[in-house]
């Protein structure tokens, strides 16, 4: 029994000196490293902190921005202008439209233009028969061979009354033809051949401008009446908005100010070229004319936008820049590339505090720094390959 009691009195004591060992040597340890010279400290530090930039760096070659189009700028403050956003719908441009119309009762005989041609200033539309047409017709073949004998007798041969009635009736018969839609170019011809066969009622309405046909509401063998639409032409290559405006902000709105608008995922400028000043009695806005170049024929009438029309420039400068420069981080956050170096960018995260129609009013930046403004979805895929998630905030 009294062996038992020592043999655990031994065991109780190797215990207690291997714990006072470890203690002492975990201090040792402790107090070694609180030996190190506070310059090998920051130094550890400093290769810790550059190595998680270098990972947040993106190296691009000279070839790889030639081929992405990578633009730096210097950002610097500058104002911009004020913007006014209104609901707004397209329409003709009716300063460059025309209908085409019958000026008397006739029939259809042929059309020689379609729905979406492409006509130009004189070319021939549709061809008609009339009765009314006829007997205007039959009248001036007399009139102007009366005239055509009384003016070769002359004043000294038939009397002055005789004269000027003889001019009178043959200058009132072809006017008639004109009233009726006849050209002067047809009522010439007409004329000249002198054809009694050809005073049959037929005549061929002509486009009064280059466009496109947009309506072409009739058949063949129709009877149409005066003032009856045939063709309705336009040069869409310019477009009109009709914005609508509340009230209150109207003294803003001026003409020629710059306008852009928004039609799906495109935008369009253009200007203000009119303003209404009677409120809609439905909607109590007011309409305000955009007028919008359209050469690639985007817009069509009917198409609802978004119109966006300035004001004036603020006076306070502001950093911004355009909305392709900002993307959106893995956490979802915005941020820019910022260059370090020539061909070495590096994320940096920034506040949008305002958007206007491609461009992003930013913060978070010094003025002075160098950001990409073109080419920065290729930065930010490069840096997506290196597999490096991005934090700097």
């Amino acid at each position: 029994m009294n062996s038992n009691k020592h043999k655990l009195y031994l065991f109780l004591l190797a215990l207690m000196y291997g714990s006072m060992a470890v203690a002492t040597g975990d201090h040792d340890h402790e107090a070694e490293k609180e030996a190190l010279p506070a310059t090998q400290h920051e130094a550890l530090s400093e290769d810790a902190h550059g190595h998680e930039e270098e990972e947040n760096t993106v190296h691009l070659s000279d070839e790889q921005r030639r081929t992405a189009g990578i633009v730096v700028e210097t950002l610097e403050p500058k104002p911009v202008a004020d913007e006014i956003e209104a609901p707004g719908e397209v329409t003709l441009n009716t300063y460059a439209t025309s209908q085409i119309t019958p000026r008397i009762e006739a029939q259809v005989v042929e059309r020689y233009a379609r729905l979406g041609d492409e006509v130009k200033k004189g070319q021939p539309l549709v061809l008609l028969s009339s009765a009314t047409m006829a007997e205007a017709q039959g009248a001036l073949l007399l009139a102007a061979k009366e005239w055509q004998r009384v003016k070769k007798l002359g004043k000294n041969v038939v009397s002055e009354q005789r004269y000027l009635e003889s001019r009178i009736t043959y200058q009132q018969a072809y006017s008639r033809l004109l009233a009726y839609g006849m050209t002067e170019k047809q009522a010439n011809a007409l004329v000249s051949n002198s054809a009694i066969g050809k005073a049959d009622g037929s005549f061929t309405l002509l486009s009064p401008q280059d466009g496109t046909v947009i309506r072409d509401d009739f058949i063949i063998g129709q009877m149409v009446q005066p003032g009856d639409l045939l063709f309705e032409i336009t040069d869409e290559s310019s477009i009109w908005v009709e914005a609508r405006i509340n009230p209150a902000v109207m003294r803003q709105v001026h003409i020629g100010a710059a306008v852009r608008i928004l039609s799906g995922n495109k935008w369009a400028s253009g200007k203000v070229v009119q303003i209404h000043h009677a409120l809609d009695e439905v909607t109590r806005t007011m309409a305000v004319r955009l007028e919008i170049p359209n050469p690639g024929d985007h817009l069509h009438p009917g198409q609802f936008v978004t119109a966006r029309i300035e004001t004036r420039q603020s006076d306070k400068a502001v950093l911004s820049l355009p909305t392709d420069a900002v993307m959106r981080s893995p956490d979802g956050d915005w941020q820019v590339f910022v260059e370090k170096e020539p061909g070495e960018y590096e994320p940096m995260e920034v506040e949008v505090v305002r958007q206007l129609p491609g461009l992003a009013i930013i913060e978070g930046l010094k003025p002075g720094t160098r950001v990409v403004t073109k080419g920065a979805f290729f930065v930010q895929s490069e840096l997506a390959k290196s597999g490096f998630a991005v934090h700097n905030h």
